[in-house]
């Protein structure tokens, strides 16, 4: 009876620490899910930064000679504007712009520089402009507005108009 006894506390010990390593083991998951989890929060909080465009440095404008080089020799020198609506006849833009995004808030922009190499008729560098996001305001260069094809109209006839309770409504050509 004694060897029974013993074998009994034997194996009940055997299942205690079998169930004290599964409990270690399942606070060890939640510990770690948790960690986890919080540094995906903590990095959905950081500030993305995007940088946009392109304008040429200080050294690089400084090569162009005002009055002696021509729209050629600028593109040579500092190429040409990236986009075609940047290249205007007497006027040359090049853009850059640095924006920031926080979490969910929308974009910022903390950053903008434009420089304009005006030209003269005859295609000579006349001017050299430099403008900060300090000189100016927001300019829309391009709108692209797609009229909707939805006719304007409430939620419940929107609504009944998408189903088979539809009430019917005249033809056009009857009014």
């Amino acid at each position: 009876m004694r060897a029974s006894r013993q074998d009994r506390l034997t194996a009940q010990s055997e299942r205690t620490e079998v169930q004290v390593m599964a409990v270690g083991r399942i606070k060890s998951a939640i510990l770690g899910t948790g960690l986890a989890m919080a540094l995906a929060g903590l990095s959905a909080c950081t500030t993305m930064v995007d940088n946009y465009g392109y304008v040429p440095t200080d050294m690089q404008l400084s090569e162009i000679q005002v009055g002696g080089d021509t729209r050629d020799s600028v593109a040579e020198k500092v190429g040409a504007p990236p986009l075609e609506d940047f290249r205007r006849d007497n006027v040359w833009y090049y853009v850059s712009s640095k924006t920031e995004t926080y979490a969910w808030k929308a974009p910022k922009t903390v950053e903008r520089q434009v420089v304009a190499i005006r030209f003269a008729d005859g295609g000579s560098v006349t001017n050299i402009e430099r403008f900060g996001l300090q000189d100016g305001e927001v300019v829309t260069l391009s709108r692209r507005v797609t009229e909707s094809a939805v006719p304007d109209m409430g939620f419940v006839r929107g609504l009944l108009n998408n189903t088979s309770l539809r009430p019917a409504l005249p033809a056009e050509d009857t009014l």
